[in-house]
């Protein structure tokens, strides 16, 4: 079972983030891989990260992001792409949605791969038992993502364990 292992206050400067969006319907045995894949075949990644410099945007700016939105009544989205720099170009083929300034709520979720999927609500629980209020948009959703930062995610430990972190907009 995948255990909380560190939750912090992260702030990050105005940002865009560039990539991909999907639906429930694009859900393939319940996620996303699929997509993933295709990322990593069409070398969409590679594209993004030619045309900016994400490590100097915020630490772990470099990380693959799985962006997601929710609000009641209201169709998911999860997005996959890259955090860039506000104002960005956005290359053709790809979609964006625009940050202001913000903190998060980082939380390091620890364990075997396939443990570490689909535990926002236990993210979230940690954020507030840390005191972080977690927030809406002006709109009122919520936007949360995973960010696979290299080499937590990407670098299983001894034990086959890998951490991902899981970030929710918080005041």
């Amino acid at each position: 079972m995948a255990e909380v292992i560190k939750t912090y206050k992260q702030s990050v400067p105005a940002m865009r983030f560039i990539g991909k969006k999907y639906c429930d319907e694009d859900r393939v045995d319940g996620g996303f891989g699929k997509q993933w894949g295709e990322w990593f075949s069409n070398g969409w990644f590679d594209q993004l990260e030619k045309s900016f410099n994400l490590k100097e945007l915020y630490e772990d700016g470099d990380a693959y992001i799985g962006l997601m939105r929710w609000k009641e009544k209201e169709p998911f989205e999860y997005w996959i792409g890259v955090f860039c720099p506000e104002n960005a170009v956005v290359p053709e083929g790809f979609e964006y949605v625009d940050f202001d300034e913000a903190d998060l709520g980082v939380v390091w979720l620890y364990g075997k791969e396939h443990e570490v999927y689909g535990q926002e609500h236990k993210c979230a629980k940690a954020c507030e038992n840390e005191g972080y209020n977690i927030i809406p948009d002006e709109n009122g959703a919520y936007w949360f993502f995973e960010r696979y930062a290299c080499p937590r995610f990407t670098t299983p430990d001894e034990d086959g364990s890998i951490i991902l972190d899981i970030c929710h907009y918080i005041s």
